[in-house]
């Protein structure tokens, strides 16, 4: 892919924001390959949120010619105590990601994965987190908490949960990037990022973020801060589906969803049409196609839906019954690939089973 424009509309389809569109014209202009990347904790399985949605966006920044890594934060699940700080069970998990990944389509070929225990043995990564510590106030290390999946107004029981903001802008500064991915419940990192830029005579990393997909079982939130609170989470396996969830699991799991009829604002199965089934089809030139007893209900985009879900057109049954059908259809392929590689959710499925 060649064409600027087509280059920056494809990284910026389907987000909440990009910080800024100027700028990520501007990089493309003067770099052909400019380098970006996301970061994961190594915490356990991963849900549709983080596979379909951000796998997806990994595909269009590596087509939109980024040249990409995957930073598996293993230093970052262990001050985030994850998996009680046992880091045999989070580079365990880190190479489950790989396979996931995989699984998802993204080419093993065209991206990097780097293990963030690699990027902090270089001294010079220390300094950073220093000098960027001294650029920041505290007020404004504890906004950018709840990355670690806490509220600001939490006990800070661990020191070491103050030095993970500075490590993520370390992480930038030390991959040398220019494009930073990362759901919305990231932002407050990034913003640090871009604002200390200017102490490394850097530019700010472009950001890039995509939104996050509410749990299924309860009504989702009006205001982002709590969406952040409320989102399907690895560590709680019932929260949300996972991608290699077999077909009983998620129809069990989408029949019991929290579903209002004639409500999108509060309803997470909305957001999981309008983040995830809607862009499958459009990316397939397929149409959504709710079956009922009235007759068959075809539609093309996601402002159709809500138009006929809120007046009472589509039956909250009759939908989960159409998002069982096409969410089975879109996670088929990764089941087919863990088929072949079910040795490693088996080894991490026993460790989180002893962990819960």
């Amino acid at each position: 892919m060649t064409n600027i424009e087509d280059r920056v509309n494809l990284v910026a389809r389907d987000t909440i924001e990009v910080v800024t569109i100027d700028e990520l014209r501007s990089i493309f202009e003067m770099r052909k390959r400019p380098r970006g990347y996301i970061g994961f904790e190594c915490s356990g399985f991963i849900h549709i949120g983080i596979g379909l949605i951000q796998g997806r966006k990994i595909k269009d920044a590596v087509n939109a010619g980024i040249d990409f890594t995957i930073l598996l934060a293993d230093w970052h699940s262990w001050i985030n105590n994850k998996f009680g700080g046992n880091m045999d069970h989070i580079r365990l998990a880190g190479e489950y990601f790989i396979h996931a990944f995989t699984a998802i389509g993204v080419p093993k070929d065209k991206v990097k994965y780097v293990w963030a225990s690699d990027v902090v043995s270089d001294v010079k990564y220390w300094e950073t987190v220093i000098r960027v510590g001294k650029k920041a106030s505290l007020r404004r290390i504890l906004r950018a908490l709840p990355i670690l999946g806490r509220r600001d107004t939490d006990e800070i029981r661990e020191f070491a949960w103050l030095i993970y903001p500075l490590m993520q802008v370390a992480d930038i500064f030390a991959l040398n990037l220019d494009v930073v991915f990362a759901g919305i419940d990231q932002r407050k990192a990034h913003m640090l990022a871009r604002d200390v830029a200017k102490y490394f005579n850097r530019s700010p990393p472009v950001s890039v973020h995509t939104p996050l997909l509410p749990s299924l079982y309860s009504p989702v939130p009006t205001k982002l801060e709590e969406k952040m609170f409320s989102k399907m989470s690895k560590s709680k396996l019932e929260s949300g589906i996972l991608i290699h969830d077999d077909e009983e699991t998620v129809k069990r799991k989408i029949m019991k969803s929290y579903c209002p009829q004639g409500d999108c604002e509060t309803n997470p199965l909305y957001y999981l049409l309008r983040y995830i089934v809607f862009p499958y089809l459009t990316d397939n030139k397929k149409a959504f196609i709710v079956k009922s007893k009235k007759g068959d209900l075809e539609l093309y985009s996601i402002i159709e839906f809500e138009k006929n879900y809120i007046d009472g057109s589509i039956h909250p049954y009759d939908l989960k019954l159409s998002i069982i059908d096409y969410l089975n259809e879109i996670l088929d392929p990764i089941r087919k690939y863990f088929d072949k590689h079910g040795e490693i959710l088996d080894e991490l499925r026993e460790i989180i089973e002893k962990r819960d």
